[in-house]
């Protein structure tokens, strides 16, 4: 069984609109690396983020599996490049020993990603994935895109385009 392997930006954005359930709805397993989980929770309690609490009680929930990553030809090839964080080594080092898809919205991680041969999926694709097969209404991915732009996530102009475009087929 492969897994969803979650990088920090998903998981904060998620948190922020409250919509952290949904990832129950994925097929497969929910894996946060240790680097991950020590960046968004720990430090985001340290730092007094409030939807840290959020992904926090998710973990409890079993939602996410925390797990360690293996000492790999990967990883140590991936930890020389300093223009990837720690958390980004690990999420796509797990994604690579897991069979998993590294859920990632950096571009520059994501063309890494690619150069290795992992797949990557962003949170726009979870949320149009739930979508497209009724797990939510297209009206409640909308709400959810339109919330996590408004808390800051970045989306480009025409990728914003061609998500709406989507829904709207899915609606049709």
């Amino acid at each position: 069984m492969w897994a969803w392997v979650f990088d920090a930006t998903p998981l904060i954005y998620l948190a922020k609109v409250d919509r952290l359930a949904l990832v129950q709805q994925l097929d497969g397993s929910c894996v946060l690396p240790e680097r991950v989980y020590e960046e968004v929770v720990e430090t985001g309690l340290e730092q007094g983020y409030p939807d840290t609490r959020r992904i926090e009680r998710s973990v409890d929930a079993d939602r996410f599996d925390i797990v360690s990553v293996e000492t790999t030809p990967l990883l140590s090839r991936l930890q020389d490049n300093s223009n990837l964080s720690d958390a980004d080594v690990a999420v796509l080092t797990c994604a690579d020993a897991h069979d998993g898809v590294a859920v990632m919205d950096e571009t520059y991680g994501r063309d890494v990603a690619a150069a290795e041969g992992i797949t990557t999926r962003g949170t726009a694709y979870l949320v149009l994935k739930l979508a497209s097969e009724g797990a939510i209404s297209v009206d409640d991915a909308r709400t959810v895109i339109d919330a996590m732009i408004d808390e800051g996530w970045y989306c480009a102009p025409d990728v914003y385009t061609k998500i709406i475009q989507k829904l709207e087929s899915l609606a049709d």
